[in-house]
């Protein structure tokens, strides 16, 4: 699909009657549980697949993906995509009754440092719904609420946090079910 063309997605398109919500995203801040959240959703549907977004650039952020994978523990196979989730999800199909994607901040962030302009966000977010909506699987995707603090000091910042506010929108409107996480506690806002 072209980009820059607006694609309405149904809030519930993809929704199979009788099989529970297809697409619910789990958000909240950082260290606020969110993942576990995003797995025990998961539950033991087999086959099960963790898309990860995050990439290991330094020595922290390689033990913080070591801790994560094994948290996840066996019965997950994962996938590595930092940047191309629609094209991802748009291969699937069927393959998997699950997938736990985590998280989309991280794939913002990559997006944003490889060049992408923000005027064309949107519609990434657009082509990967429409991906996930086409598929038989139930998708959970993490976030992160970056709007609960202050207001940034730098534009640079504050220019991110609007924007991943703007995509975690999206992805609301377009989700069956909503989970907002704090400090380990998950409420249902829908």
């Amino acid at each position: 699909m072209k980009r820059g063309v607006k694609r309405g997605i149904a809030p519930r398109a993809g929704h199979i009657a009788g099989r529970g919500s297809r697409l619910t995203l789990v958000i909240g801040g950082g260290a606020s549980g969110k993942s576990a959240k995003a797995l025990e959703l998961a539950g033991r549907n087999h086959p099960r697949m963790f898309v990860a977004t995050g990439q290991a650039l330094d020595k922290e952020m390689a033990e913080r993906i070591r801790r994560h994978q094994a948290e996840r523990g066996a019965g997950w196979e994962t996938a590595e995509v930092p940047m191309e989730l629609a094209a991802w999800f748009g291969e699937q199909r069927g393959r998997y009754r699950v997938i736990v994607l985590d998280c989309v901040t991280l794939w913002l962030s990559n997006l944003l440092g490889s060049g992408v302009p923000d005027s064309d966000i949107p519609d990434r977010v657009e082509d990967l719904l429409h991906a996930i909506h086409r598929m038989r699987s139930r998708v959970i995707i993490v976030a992160n609420e970056l709007g609960l603090g202050v207001v940034p000091f730098d534009p640079e910042t504050r220019r991110f946090r609007d924007l991943a506010g703007q995509v975690n929108q999206q992805l609301a409107r377009a989700a069956d079910r909503v989970y907002f996480i704090v400090s380990g506690c998950s409420v249902q806002v829908k």
